[in-house]
Order: C-alpha cells, then sequence, then structure tokens
C-alpha cells in the first residue's frame, strides 16, 4: 500500500495536517512532506490552503474517492488471503474506550486468548472519538465506543447497556440521596472526562435534552481517565458521572458511593468496524465472541448503587 495514500486519506478525512499525524503516529512534518510527494507525482494540488483552513481541489476530491476505494480493497485482500489460507493467527488490533478498555474487556480479552492461542490481540486504549479516528484510518481491526458512531464509514452494533451515575466521596451532600434531579448537580462542584469522551459526549447530550445546558454545572477540573476522576471524587472535591462499571469495587468497599440520576441516563456500549464487503473470520469471530461476553457480564442495577 503507498503510503503516501494513506497519509492523504487521513489528511483529507481530518481536512487538518495535525489531526492526520495523530491518527498515524506522525509528526505533522512528515505528514507535509509525505502530501508534497503525492501532489508532485500527480503534478497538481490536492488541497486548497488559507486562513488556517484547508479543503479538497477538484483533483483532490477525485484522488480521495480512488483512495478510500484503493485502501478499502488493500485490507480485504489481505483478509481474503488469510482467510484462503486458513491463516487463523497474528495481531488482532482492537481499539477501546478506557471504561470499556480497563473495566470490560480484560477478562473477554483473556478467555478469547485461551480459545485462539494464534491470534495475539493488541489493545490501542484511546477515548470513543480517536478510536473511530483510528478505525477510518485502517490502524485497527474493531474498535469498542461509548454510543454510536458519527462516521458513515464504521457500522456500529450494540453490544450492551451502561448505566451512568453520579459519584461522589461518602461525606459528599449527595451521598444520602436514593436518586439526583440533574438540575441538583449545579450546587456542587462537577469534576468532568475530557471533550472527545464519550462518557462526557452522552452526559452532555442527557442535560442539554432535559434543558440544563453543560456549562451551568459548576467545573472543577477536566480529567482523561476514569482512574484519576475516581482518585480525585474520593477526596469529596466534588462529584463525577460515570459508568457504573468503573465504581463497582469502590462502592462496595465504601470508598464511593454511586447514585442515579432522576430520569436514569443509560447509555449503548458498541462495537464498531469499516464498512467493507468482507471481514477475516479473525475479527468476524472475536466480535461474535465479544458481544456474547460483554453481554453477559453486563453489571446488575444493584451492584454499584449505595445502600
Amino acid at each position: 500500500m503507498d503510503r503516501r495514500l494513506q497519509v492523504f486519506h487521513a489528511v483529507a478525512k481530518h481536512l487538518s495536517f495535525t489531526k492526520a499525524g495523530d491518527a498515524l503516529f506522525m509528526s505533522q512534518p512528515a505528514v507535509t512532506f509525505q502530501i508534497k510527494q503525492l501532489e508532485e507525482h500527480f503534478n497538481t494540488h490536492l488541497f486548497e490552503r488559507g486562513r488556517g483552513q484547508i479543503s479538497l481541489t477538484e483533483a483532490g476530491k477525485i484522488v480521495f474517492d480512488y483512495a478510500e476505494r484503493i485502501l478499502g480493497l488493500s485490507y480485504e485482500l489481505d483478509a481474503k488471503l488469510k482467510d484462503l489460507t486458513a491463516q487463523i493467527a497474528g495481531p488482532l488490533l482492537i481499539g477501546a474506550s478506557m471504561t470499556i478498555a480497563e473495566y470490560l474487556l480484560p477478562q473477554v480479552l483473556g478467555e478469547y486468548s485461551v480459545r485462539y492461542p494464534s491470534i495475539v490481540p493488541r489493545l490501542l486504549v484511546a477515548n470513543s472519538e480517536q478510536v473511530q479516528f483510528q478505525l477510518a484510518e485502517h490502524n485497527l481491526d474493531v474498535g469498542f465506543i461509548e454510543g454510536d458512531s458519527l462516521l458513515p464509514s464504521l457500522v456500529t452494533e450494540f453490544v450492551c447497556e451502561d448505566e451512568l451515575l453520579v459519584v461522589c466521596a461518602p461525606l459528599h451532600p449527595l451521598a444520602k440521596q436514593k436518586s439526583v434531579v440533574p438540575i441538583e448537580l449545579a450546587q456542587h462542584a462537577y469534576i468532568s472526562r475530557e471533550p472527545g469522551s464519550g462518557t462526557r459526549e452522552v452526559t452532555d447530550h442527557y442535560l442539554q435534552k432535559i434543558g440544563i445546558a453543560p456549562d451551568s454545572l459548576q467545573p472543577a477540573m477536566e480529567l482523561g481517565s476514569p482512574e484519576a476522576l475516581k482518585g480525585l471524587v474520593a477526596t469529596g472535591r466534588g462529584f463525577a458521572i460515570m459508568s457504573r462499571a468503573t465504581v463497582i469495587k469502590e462502592t462496595r468497599l465504601c470508598l464511593l458511593v454511586g447514585i442515579p440520576l432522576a430520569p436514569r441516563l443509560v447509555r449503548n456500549l458498541s462495537v464498531v468496524y469499516f464498512r467493507q464487503k468482507f471481514y477475516s473470520k479473525a475479527v468476524s469471530d472475536f466480535v461474535t465472541f465479544a458481544k456474547e461476553r460483554l453481554a453477559a457480564r453486563q453489571p446488575s442495577k444493584e451492584a454499584a448503587t449505595h445502600a
């Protein structure tokens, strides 16, 4: 596969050299160099540049259309030949949001490795947005995210439900309530996940849907992982809104309290993969296996709430 075409595809998708570099784990100068080489090869400009923004030229639009098909066919060819030669082995590139990767997937991956010892799963942990971008650039075989994918090139399939709870320290003013009406949250410091996080996105959408602007809360801090969030919340500095699955251990040990929202905030956890005609048996088997195991391990509604 021509690396220049892969880099061009990423830049055209994101309309950003910086974001394309992040998706491909390349520096911006390296991305710029690859695009310059491709433009010299075709003897035409592929991007219009100006005022800090870029857009595809007419030639760029044509190259992008072919790049989509070429990259998809390259992946399909690789998968088909592996199946033809019964080569159900090698790396399986998986991406997952932090909540799913840290609290739900480890046991699934362990069981899968016992059943398929010749396949070596490799897990990229990132927020839901980054997982989708990596899939769109063919850097992953399959991903697990919170909610649905916003990228039309990806297929989204429901795996299981996940309830988000108000989480606070046992001595926090909210701790003794059986449920929390969202309007009450504005009276307390709020510790949230970072933009791009699936948890942050679904929480903001929930608040907006019931008529509460997310910025009307009292933001105390934004943190990039569930573990960091729990550590700060445990100090009594504020409350967070987190997945039930992430706080089961802490609530059982009475280190944290989990309280349902009213109305309850429930989201879908999904598996996503690239929209194409053919997928390798290794990928399709793993998707089926993971969906069954994750659905079976869905935490009970009583598991993480306080007494």
